[in-house]
């Protein structure tokens, strides 16, 4: 079964209309922490209303940090200016509109 043009533009209009909102919504997360980039916490915090994907993010990250070495997590915390002189996620968003 093939879906109708305007099926496939509805739903491809729909999904963008999400994304932008979702970009929105992380951004404004991540300025009211005093930050200019978004994190996973962020990210975690949009997803709120959805406890399963909530819990399946939540999981997903510890388990990431989970398998981060100890002496990889204290070195990118000590490389905060590095962070400050790459391109923000925000920033790159900002650039595709």
């Amino acid at each position: 079964m093939q879906p109708s043009e305007s099926i496939v533009a509805c739903i491809s209009n729909l999904a963008f209309n999400y994304a932008e909102h979702l970009a929105k919504d992380l951004e404004l997360f991540a300025h009211h922490a005093g930050r200019k980039l978004v994190n996973t916490e962020d990210v975690i915090l949009a997803a709120h209303r959805n406890e399963n994907l909530s819990l399946s993010l939540r999981t997903f990250c510890n388990d990431l940090k989970a398998k981060e070495p100890q002496s990889e997590r204290k070195r990118k915390k000590a490389s905060r200016k590095e962070d400050k002189a790459t391109t923000s996620a925000l920033e790159t968003a900002e650039l595709l509109r």
